[in-house]
């Protein structure tokens, strides 16, 4: 395993993160126990939750993630051993994550909330990386644009000075060691580095953004910032919801699947995208890998991502993920992938 450095920290990260928004509804805690051994036995050292989690987000399993996280802290007796990452949620009209029965929104109130209620869910008295779950300004997101261009959207917009102060007291009372920012934009990114820089708040150290092989949106812009900031990419959905292993194809909803399950991945359907994956899947077959292996080590392997975050509801597909850090990416791979994305750039954004 190798590690990389998160943004502008003393933290060094593992290249793979564990995902773990499946557990406590695809997963049970045991399950979420082992995967969690597992990792950390693999040298895998960065663990990803949210407040949010498990998905999809229902009343009745909200939570549960970072509880499950929590007991096995508490058994293992190893917080140490762990980077630890969650997040706190956007505008939202979920009125199951505060208080009172009203939706969320980044304020300094509902921040100290969030933060507290998943400080006792995770049994610890500190979050190494605290992460906007999304803006909390009008915005289209999670996928549904068309390549991925900007709309603008009329409607209230928190001032994000205000957010980092809010962010900041809570830095300062020593709950949370680093910021980051997760679906965030270009001039959002910028627009965070340039209060805390005048300002003097807390600096943004990271970023988690879908990216993969059918969304590649990160690399226009965003990727420059990147280098030039140090606010390095937590790649998410690297394998865009399990659609880049195949098990989707022609059709097919395998037992047990999040498409079968819940019937929420359309971010990565579409007319064009099933003849893409088909190409993806025969630059797998052509060069002898496995085709989730390819499409998570191409993520890995980008020179801006920090971390690439997996994801697994089963211990064949966890350990498939972690080893597909050790897929020898060669310049030959590298221009098959990209014939196949010039093709058809972004057709998922």
């Amino acid at each position: 395993m190798k590690y990389r450095k998160l943004g502008r920290t003393d933290l060094n990260v593992s290249e793979i993160c564990l995902g773990t928004m499946t557990w406590g509804e695809q997963n049970t805690q045991a399950e979420g126990h082992e995967q969690m051994d597992y990792a950390l036995g693999e040298g895998v050292n960065f663990f990803d939750t949210a407040e949010m989690y498990a998905v999809p987000p229902r009343a009745e399993t909200q939570g549960a993630t970072e509880t499950i996280i929590g007991h096995w802290f508490k058994e293992r007796g190893n917080r140490d051993k762990v980077i630890l990452a969650t997040k706190v949620a956007g505008a939202s009209p979920m009125n199951w994550l505060r208080d009172g029965e009203v939706g969320t929104k980044q304020t300094k109130a509902q921040i100290i909330e969030a933060v507290d209620k998943s400080l006792a869910r995770l049994q610890t008295d500190y979050i190494d990386l605290y992460q906007l779950h999304w803006p909390d300004r009008p915005m289209a997101l999670f996928g549904g644009k068309p390549g991925g261009a900007y709309r603008h959207i009329e409607g209230d917009i928190r001032p994000i000075d205000e957010i980092l102060e809010a962010l900041d007291s809570i830095v300062k009372a020593g709950k949370v060691r680093h910021i980051g920012l997760s679906n965030e934009s270009a001039w959002g990114t910028m627009s965070f580095l340039h209060h805390s820089e005048s300002k003097n708040l807390p600096r943004v150290q990271s970023i988690q953004n879908a990216y993969n092989l059918l969304n590649r949106l990160f690399e226009t812009d965003q990727a420059e910032i990147a280098h030039r900031e140090q606010v390095g990419l937590l790649a998410y959905s690297p394998l865009a919801q399990g659609y880049l292993s195949g098990k989707y194809q022609k059709g097919a909803l395998p037992k047990g699947s999040r498409k079968q399950l819940f019937n929420r991945l359309q971010r990565y359907e579409g007319p064009a995208v099933e003849g893409i994956i088909d190409q993806y899947l025969a630059v797998a077959q052509k060069h002898g890998l496995d085709p989730s292996q390819m499409a998570n080590q191409f993520c890995t392997t980008r020179d801006f991502v920090t971390s690439n975050i997996i994801g697994a509801t089963t211990m064949e597909q966890l350990k498939l993920a972690i080893s597909s850090k050790d897929i020898p990416w060669t310049e030959e791979l590298e221009e098959d992938v990209n014939n196949v994305h010039y093709s058809c750039p972004n057709p998922c954004p």
